[in-house]
């Protein structure tokens, strides 16, 4: 079985990234570990319809643990109703403490980046793909439409 890292945040819900873990699942039997880093959103406001039509307006939020685990929620559920074998965890704000964690005694085939194009992504102005790669775990950048 292999095991993968999914790590997301803005762009969880996307269409992008189901097609990425229905495609591991259609080559064999595989678990995904979602984490989502803990970033506190631009605005408090959870009304962010950007990727997935099932985004919709959670109102006000207190934190950055909150929002995220709300999409890991949604994720979550979403990845099940695919058929996917998946779990996660909110992780540090800092991308890469969140994968440094996530990684402390699991092993992982490939971790599956999602990200936003290079013109809005953050994480790949911050050359986030290539700090992955020094866990040793083959990096894939799976970008958001």
């Amino acid at each position: 079985m292999r095991r993968y890292l999914v790590v997301a945040n803005r762009t969880l819900g996307g269409d992008h990234l189901l097609r990425a873990v229905r495609q591991r699942m259609h080559n064999e039997r595989c678990e995904f570990w979602i984490v989502v880093p803990a970033v506190r959103p631009a605005s408090t406001r959870t009304d962010d319809r950007s990727y997935g039509s099932d985004a919709g307006d959670y109102g006000w939020v207190e934190s950055g643990e909150l929002f995220a685990q709300q999409r890991l929620d949604r994720e979550l559920q979403r990845l099940h109703e695919a058929g996917a074998d998946a779990d996660g965890e909110v992780g540090d704000a800092d991308p890469y403490k969140a994968v440094s964690r996530a990684m402390a005694g699991r092993k992982f085939d490939e971790i599956l980046l999602s990200v936003m194009p290079r013109t809005r992504g953050r994480w790949l102005r911050q050359d986030l793909p290539r700090k992955l790669e020094k866990f040793g775990v083959p990096v894939t950048q799976v970008v958001a439409e």
